[in-house]
C-alpha cells in the first residue's frame, strides 16, 4: 500500500509539471480567425467588406482536429472489470506550418504576407483515467481525461469507450481485437468550436518476458469525424463600434462546414513491469480530401476567393504523431 501511494504521488507530480502551461510560451498557438479573410478597402485604407476564406478555415480545422484527436495509446485487451489505470500522456503532431491558413496562429511572425507561421509541430499534454467494466457488456472499458495544447489557452476534454471482441487468450496464436468510439471536445478558444468524434479498430498480442514484465504490441485504424463551428468574429478588433457603428456590420461567422473526414493508421507497444506501464505510439494521418459541397454551385474555393458560394476541399497534408504515456495499473 505504501509503494502504491508513493507511485500515485509521483504520477500526480508529473501531471502537475506537464499539464500547467508556462507563461513563457502562452498563447502562441491560440487562433485569430479574422486573418483568414479577403478584405476590400476604400481609398483611405478603411475596410469596407470582408470575405471569409472557407477553404482555409476547413484545412485549418482539419489539421488542428488531428492534433487534438484522441490517441489510441492502449492495446486491444481491456483492464478487466476490476482494473483501473491512471496515466499522464504527451503527444507531438506535425502541421503544415507554411500553409497560408496557419497565419491564423498568434505566433505567426508575418501573418498577412509571409509563409513563416511558427514551428512545424504542435504538442499536447494531459491526464487520463481508464476503468474496466462488466456492464453493459463484459470486456468493456471507459476512458476519460483532458489534454492541454502547449503554448495556448486551449484544453480538450476526451472520453472513450472500448469493447474487446476477443481478448485474453494469450496462449493461442491469435491477436486480441477491440473496437472503440471516442470524442474530443475543444475548449477555451473563443472563435472556434471543434468537436472530434472517432472510431477505431485495434489488434494486439500479449507477450510475457522472463516472468517479470510484458509487452503488448498493437496496430490500429482510426477514422476521425471533425466538426468545426465558427463563433462571431470581429475582423477589426482595433476599431470601437461605438464610435464607428458601420464597423459592427463587418462581423461575420464562417458557414457551417460538412464533416471533415481524416483516416489514421497507428502502431505502438505497451511495456509493463508490476503495476507501472509505459506505452509508445506512432500515428500517420492521411491527407485530407473531403469537400464541403455548397448547393447551387460547382465552383471550387481558391486562396483569396472573393465569394463564399464555392465548394471547399480539405487541402490539409498528411500528418505524423508521436505519443507516449506513463501509467499505473491497479
Amino acid at each position: 500500500m505504501r509503494l502504491r501511494a508513493q507511485a500515485t504521488a509521483c504520477t500526480l507530480a508529473a501531471i502537475a509539471a506537464v499539464a500547467i502551461p508556462s507563461r513563457a510560451d502562452a498563447d502562441t498557438n491560440d487562433l485569430v480567425l479574422s486573418r483568414l479573410t479577403t478584405r476590400t478597402t476604400d481609398g483611405n485604407g478603411a475596410v469596407t467588406a470582408v470575405v471569409p476564406q472557407n477553404l482555409e478555415f476547413r484545412s485549418l480545422a482539419s489539421q488542428l482536429g488531428v492534433v487534438l484527436a484522441t490517441p489510441m495509446l492502449a492495446p486491444a485487451d481491456t483492464l478487466g472489470f476490476g482494473g483501473f489505470q491512471f496515466s499522464v500522456a504527451g503527444n507531438t503532431t506535425t502541421i503544415d506550418a507554411n500553409a497560408s491558413y496557419w497565419r491564423a496562429r498568434v505566433g505567426s511572425s508575418d501573418p498577412m504576407n509571409g509563409t513563416s507561421n511558427g514551428p512545424g509541430t504542435m504538442s499536447t499534454v494531459g491526464f487520463f483515467a481508464r476503468k474496466g467494466m462488466w456492464f453493459p457488456l463484459p470486456s468493456f472499458e471507459l476512458t476519460g481525461g483532458a489534454v492541454h495544447l502547449v503554448g495556448s489557452s486551449t484544453w480538450a476534454a476526451q472520453f472513450g469507450a472500448k469493447f474487446a471482441i476477443h481478448e485474453g487468450y494469450h496462449d493461442l496464436p491469435l491477436p486480441s481485437i477491440a473496437v472503440r468510439g471516442a470524442v474530443s471536445r475543444m475548449m477555451n478558444q473563443r472563435e472556434l468550436d471543434l468537436t472530434i468524434p472517432s472510431a477505431d479498430v485495434v489488434l494486439s498480442k500479449h507477450f510475457g518476458v522472463a516472468g517479470t514484465w510484458s509487452i503488448d504490441p498493437f496496430v490500429g485504424w482510426n477514422m476521425l469525424l471533425i466538426v468545426p463551428r465558427s463563433e462571431v468574429i470581429d475582423p477589426t478588433p482595433g476599431i470601437d463600434p461605438m464610435t464607428n457603428p458601420d464597423d459592427a456590420k463587418l462581423s461575420f461567422v464562417f458557414k457551417d462546414q460538412a464533416l471533415i473526414l481524416r483516416q489514421r493508421i497507428a502502431a505502438g507497444a505497451k511495456f509493463k513491469v508490476s503495476m507501472v506501464a509505459l506505452t509508445l505510439e506512432a500515428q500517420y494521418a492521411l491527407a485530407g480530401a473531403s469537400v464541403d459541397d455548397r448547393s447551387g454551385t460547382t465552383a471550387s474555393c481558391m486562396t483569396a476567393s472573393t465569394t463564399v458560394n464555392c465548394d471547399a476541399k480539405d487541402s490539409a497534408k498528411a500528418q505524423l504523431s508521436f505519443a507516449a504515456s506513463a501509467a499505473l495499473d491497479f
